[in-house]
């Protein structure tokens, strides 16, 4: 079931941004605000911190899994992050940082030790 739930959630977020992130998929840059300052994201990590981490797609899988992206830090710099395959859940890391969720929450590591929770908003 895990493995099936995880597929499932991937594949509706793949689903509904598809469309939408086809283009900047070979893009080789991070993420990128437009000019009139709206960012061009997959989807949002809004976290209890205050911040919020906007994703964006850089491989769809052909089954609507978003494989790589890039994660944008409150620093403005971009991240690329990689699904790592999990039990249950999802996963996706990138050097020094990760975020391990279910459904539409999430747990962010910005350390290693103090996640910081987080909703996942599709954008």
């Amino acid at each position: 079931m895990g493995r099936g739930f995880r597929a499932f959630v991937l594949a509706a977020i793949g689903t509904l941004v598809w469309g939408a992130c086809a283009h900047a998929t070979d893009l080789p840059g991070g993420p990128s605000a437009e000019p009139g300052g709206r960012l061009d994201a997959t989807f949002i990590l809004s976290c209890e911190n205050g911040r919020t981490y906007p994703i964006r797609a850089r491989a769809i899988a052909v089954d609507g899994d978003v494989v790589t992206a890039y994660l944008l830090t409150f620093g403005g710099e971009s991240i690329h992050v990689r699904l790592i395959p999990m039990g249950f859940g999802y996963r996706y890391a990138g050097p020094g940082i990760w975020f391990d969720g279910l459904r539409g929450e999430a747990l962010l590591y910005l350390t290693k030790y103090n996640p910081v929770p987080c909703h996942v908003v599709a954008s």
